[in-house]
């Protein structure tokens, strides 16, 4: 197994975060100019926003901030934006994966096009398109560099009215964790790749939800923090809480029945988003569709 340096300061290094206007991409961002980040890259849908974070981290002293008005559901967007970062700052070396969308309904419910094939494109494909775009660069670099995948512990267990959801966030597990492995296998050992199962978090997208047995609400500001401390220290997988690997690894030995009994009537997993509600969408919609959130933690 390969144990990376940690990183002291990220002194120097180019930082992209994606969903940066607001919520947990927005702390991110802080916490690059915290730790002195020569240039901090900011993607999102919300432009207002986003121009509110970038003159945040310029007042707290970070002198190279580039925003990109993106949709990360888009590749074409994508290839746009990422010539536009080349051309300004260079290659990052450190790619934070956070843009996420959620549908909370039971999957004959969703649209099609909007729900089904948006949620896949933004949490499941836009990562791997990203990374695609700067990986090479990354790898020919030498450079000590980062990728941090935000996954969910949705992607490790199944849950009614998530079916789509999940299934994007198992995606981004499979994925995100093998890439660890092909870049380690291939020698390239100066990337890290961290993935990220967290339960439930405050920010709004999860509006309405409630979090199973022992597993509380987190709050947005701790677990930026500790997904900064993984990243920093080249982690393969943080999973948050504690109970999120309690019940990974009881589903791992229970009879899928027994499990689900377990799940459904002690923990309350299989209803905890009977009442989801999620962040009001910047556009209201008149059509019957299920809530969503912005396509921001």
């Amino acid at each position: 197994m390969t144990r990376h340096h940690t990183l002291e300061s990220l002194s120097g290094s180019t930082v992209l975060i994606t969903g940066a206007a607001m919520g947990m991409g927005r702390l991110y961002a802080h916490l690059a100019a915290r730790d002195h980040a020569a240039a901090i890259i900011l993607w999102d849908l919300q432009a207002d926003r986003l121009q509110e974070v970038a003159d945040e981290l310029r007042a707290l002293g970070c002198r190279t901030v580039h925003t990109e008005v993106v949709d990360v559901s888009d590749l074409a967007a994508i290839e746009t934006a990422a010539a536009s970062v080349r051309a300004a700052v260079g290659t990052p070396d450190i790619l934070i994966n956070n843009a996420g969308i959620v549908r909370g309904a039971y999957f004959w419910e969703h649209d099609q096009r909007r729900d089904v094939a948006g949620t896949m494109a933004t949490n499941a494909l836009a990562p791997m398109h990203i990374t695609r775009e700067f990986l090479p660069e990354m790898i020919a670099g030498g450079r000590e560099s980062r990728i941090v995948n935000i996954a969910s512990a949705a992607g490790l267990l199944s849950n009614p009215r998530m079916s789509v959801y999940a299934s994007s966030k198992w995606a981004v597990v499979g994925w995100s964790d093998s890439l660890r492995l092909e870049l380690e296998q291939a020698g390239h050992r100066h990337i890290a790749v961290t993935t990220f199962c967290p339960s439930y978090i405050t920010t709004g997208m999860f509006e309405g939800a409630r979090g199973p047995l022992l597993t509380p609400l987190l709050d947005p500001e701790t677990v930026t923090e500790r997904v900064w401390a993984a990243m920093r220290q080249g982690a393969p997988l943080l999973m948050m809480p504690w109970s999120v690997k309690l019940s990974t690894a009881l589903r791992g030995v229970l009879p899928v029945r027994a499990w689900d009994v377990l799940a459904d009537r002690v923990f309350g997993v299989y209803r905890s988003m009977e009442h989801f509600t999620g962040r009001a969408t910047a556009k209201p919609s008149t059509d019957t569709a299920p809530p969503a959130t912005a396509a921001s933690r």
